[in-house]
């Protein structure tokens, strides 16, 4: 059963009526918050064949991403998540990196514009060495500098499925773009970059 629906609690009681049989649950725009976060996490529970969640623009924030991530663990088929402008922070990316790093499914991760700096990447690396099939990730509109670029660098190489990553309006320059290079020679099924509205000067584009 594929879902979509577009006000909160109303949304979250109509999904957790399907249970077992829903597969694709969209709730993006939906208000949920930090507040109701909970409620859907108990939704989540119970939704065991769950394959796609988007859950964008609700602004959870790092509390919210703290409860989605407990029961996101238990998503076991869960192969595209979409967690774009929810503000969840380097917190919330630590959190939830705990979780996904384990899934042996994740496909296609968005967490653009959501304040990640180099510190919420750090964490992050772990899901990128450990999510073998990963093939899209969005990291769009965060706060990545240099250091978190170098972070990404180390484990891009690991990441043999990625076909897509975006990376564009982050706060890296030409230190970063150097580490971004080297790596980028190991992602042999990368077929889309996008890094527009970054700081690069003229040399760092020309190492890229």
């Amino acid at each position: 059963v594929h879902l979509i629906l577009k006000w909160g609690r109303t949304a979250l009681t109509c999904a957790a009526s399907l249970g077992t049989a829903l597969t694709q649950l969209d709730l993006r725009n939906t208000k949920i918050g930090a507040e109701l976060a909970g409620v859907l996490a108990g939704v989540l529970e119970e939704c065991k064949a769950l394959a796609h969640l988007d859950l964008s623009f609700n602004g959870v924030g790092a509390e919210g991403a703290r409860v989605l991530a407990g029961m996101l663990g238990e998503c076991k088929v869960l192969a595209h998540l979409n967690l774009s402008n929810n503000k969840i922070g380097d917190e919330g990316a630590g959190l939830l990196a705990e979780v996904l790093a384990g899934s042996k499914v994740l496909a296609h991760l968005d967490l653009s514009f959501n304040t990640i700096g180099d510190e919420g990447v750090g964490l992050l690396v772990g899901v990128l060495r450990e999510c073998k099939v990963l093939a899209h990730l969005d990291l769009h509109g965060n706060e990545i500098g240099d250091e978190g670029f170098e972070s990404l660098a180390g484990a891009l190489e690991e990441c043999k499925a990625l076909a897509h990553l975006d990376l564009g309006f982050n706060r890296v320059r030409d230190e970063g773009a150097g580490r971004l290079a080297g790596a980028l020679g190991g992602c042999k099924a990368l077929a889309h970059l996008n890094l527009s509205k970054t700081r690069f000067s003229d040399a760092g584009e020309e190492v890229l």
